[in-house]
């Protein structure tokens, strides 16, 4: 029987949510991306291949990881359908005005408008400024996930990204409806892990929205989602 390999799913550190530009990671970020790779190399896992978007949140929090293995990392494949959707755009598209994130309800009204935006965009009825169709965006992550399917089978694949992706890669795998990927995408907190075997036939979920490097009390303070 065949080894069976493992895809780690990375949604991507801390980045500076509400500021103008949230494409880089936070001091907590730096912090969560370095303990993830330590967390690894107190456990001796070592890569076979590492993934990752194009953004700079992506290669931030997989520079953090690598500092934390204290091991050469294969060289990243950096892939544009591994990046996130562009929530400002989606809601712009509704025609609404994003709410100030500085207050708690603030920051609830954003993310109402940025589900009912995804959904309206996964139904084809919302066509968001320079983004592509949710066809295109979903056929990009399955894309990838084949890739790893045919090429990585019986391998540890470390893949650094987004939200946005990561939950459309496991909506993929379950075969869950729009508005459960959604739900999934809400739900995953910054440098979580979620894992699929892979087989050379199929990939199946093993875990989702882990966090096993921040379950310590030195780190309880360490959890965020945006």
């Amino acid at each position: 029987m065949a080894r069976m390999g493992t895809l780690h799913l990375v949604r991507h550190a801390q980045a500076s949510f509400g500021a103008d530009d949230y494409d880089r990671l936070s001091a907590r970020g730096q912090q969560q991306a370095l303990r993830l790779g330590e967390y690894w190399r107190e456990r001796g896992l070592r890569f076979d291949a590492v993934l990752t978007g194009t953004l700079r949140r992506h290669a931030q929090t997989l520079a953090g990881i690598a500092e934390g293995l204290g091991q050469a990392l294969p060289a990243a494949q950096s892939l544009p359908a591994l990046n996130e959707y562009d929530g400002r755009a989606l809601i712009a598209a509704l025609h609404a005005a994003p709410p100030a994130v500085d207050t708690p309800e603030g920051y609830r009204q954003y993310f109402r408008l940025l589900c009912d935006a995804l959904a309206q965009w996964m139904a084809g009825t919302l066509s968001p400024a320079g983004m592509p169709a949710w066809q295109d965006f979903h056929a990009g992550v399955h894309g990838v996930l084949e890739q790893v399917r045919q090429q990585h089978a019986g391998q540890q694949v470390l893949l650094v990204s987004s939200g946005g992706p990561i939950s459309t890669a496991i909506g993929q795998v379950l075969a869950t409806p729009p508005e459960v990927t959604i739900a999934l995408n809400m739900r995953l907190r910054n440098s979580a892990v979620s894992e699929f075997s892979v087989a050379p036939k199929r990939l199946m979920l093993q875990t989702f929205n882990t966090l096993a490097h921040l379950d310590a009390p030195p780190y309880a303070d360490w959890v965020t989602h945006a």
